[in-house]
């Protein structure tokens, strides 16, 4: 009787852990898709940045002869910032390829930024249409790019305090949650939540 009583507790206790086991893989595997799905929303929002970032320098070349340099920059940082990207969407977890692509995005808005200096030695430029429509889809964009990484930031903060937390840090490693996500800060991310000022007027 005390064997069945024992067998009896044991398997009671088995099942639930096994539930809780459950409870917590459910839980980090809804935070995770969260997250992707937040990045996601990242990575739509700068594919479309990188496509404005070359229609705008084409736009711009033809006034700015003498300043070649600095358009190639421009295109070398978007290209690289693109490639960073690229890598990042697939390794999402990988710390190393996080903060080479976030330098790069930080290269880009730097290169940005003198483009805008650039551009106010224009006066044409304030004139022409084409240049204005780019320059304010790509502050807008930039708006969006802002919320969208403060929303990954806020999911991956989520799921970092919910696997870090006791007890579900006890079965988080073992159920392939065995990391933190990294939260997407860029080094002049202040100016990243306010748009790189590209503006004509």
């Amino acid at each position: 009787m005390n064997l069945w009583i024992t067998i009896s507790s044991i398997g009671a206790v088995a099942a639930l852990l096994a539930i809780f086991g459950i409870t917590v893989y459910n839980r980090l595997v809804v935070l995770r898709s969260n997250c992707e799905n937040a990045f996601s929303q990242i990575e739509t929002q700068l594919k479309r940045r990188y496509d404005l970032i070359p229609n705008l320098v084409e736009c711009v070349k033809s006034y700015m002869a003498h300043e070649a340099k600095t358009l190639e920059s421009v295109i070398a940082a978007r290209n690289k910032a693109a490639a960073g990207l690229a890598q990042a969407t697939q390794h999402p977890q990988n710390s190393d390829v996080l903060e080479k692509w976030m330098g790069a995005e930080s290269a880009l808005n730097s290169a940005l930024g003198r483009l805008n200096v650039v551009i106010e030695a224009y006066p044409n430029l304030k004139a022409d249409d084409s240049v204005a429509g780019l320059t304010e889809e790509l502050t807008s964009t930039e708006n969006r790019i802002a919320y969208a990484r403060q929303s990954y930031n806020d999911w991956v903060t989520g799921f970092n305090m919910s696997r870090l937390s006791f007890p579900n840090c006890l079965f988080a490693g073992v159920l392939g949650f065995d990391k933190n996500r990294k939260h997407l800060e860029f080094a002049d991310s202040e100016k990243l939540v306010v748009a790189p000022r590209v503006m004509l007027a």
